[in-house]
């Protein structure tokens, strides 16, 4: 393999900075569609009661919150790069938020492969956890479609 091919390869994995939003936003909804999957799928199995409901509520709650944090911090950091050049696409994450989603990950089909939970824990904790990473999935999706739109009128603007 060429220098040339290898930079030409690098060059295509590298972004402006306002598409790592983007990203973001399709990694976390589909994240959280796949999770709200898998808890649909376990809540239709189970017969649910009162306590259940009310976990989910508060499972969704919490990593809402916790979420919500979240998103503002990578926006943030996402914005903090230079504008004028690109990145790797890999950047919507820093390496914190990978460590993170490998742990959750691994644990999470742990947990379930071994039937270390009952079916019933999964269905109310994967449906309020995977209803808040869609929910800030479609953060970072609104915020990519207003941030286009403010760039778009401040380029009509300087026409």
């Amino acid at each position: 393999m060429s220098l040339a091919s290898i930079a030409a390869k690098r060059r295509t994995q590298m972004v402006k900075r306002e598409y790592l939003v983007l990203i973001a936003a399709f990694v976390w909804t589909a994240a959280g569609a796949n999770i709200l999957r898998l808890g649909i799928m376990a809540a239709i199995s189970v017969a649910w009661e009162w306590w259940m409901a009310l976990s989910m509520v508060g499972v969704f709650a919490l990593f809402m919150a916790m979420f919500y944090r979240i998103y503002k911090k990578h926006v943030k950091r996402i914005y903090g790069y230079d504008g004028t050049r690109k990145h790797c696409f890999l950047k919507f994450f820093d390496l914190k938020a990978y460590i993170l989603m490998a742990v959750m990950m691994t644990g999470g089909i742990l947990l379930r492969s071994f039937h270390i939970i009952p079916e019933r824990c999964v269905a109310m904790f994967y449906t309020g956890l995977g209803t808040a990473l869609t929910i800030a999935g479609v953060l970072f999706l609104i915020r990519f479609v207003i941030d286009a739109a403010r760039r778009r009128e401040g380029a009509k603007k300087t026409e």
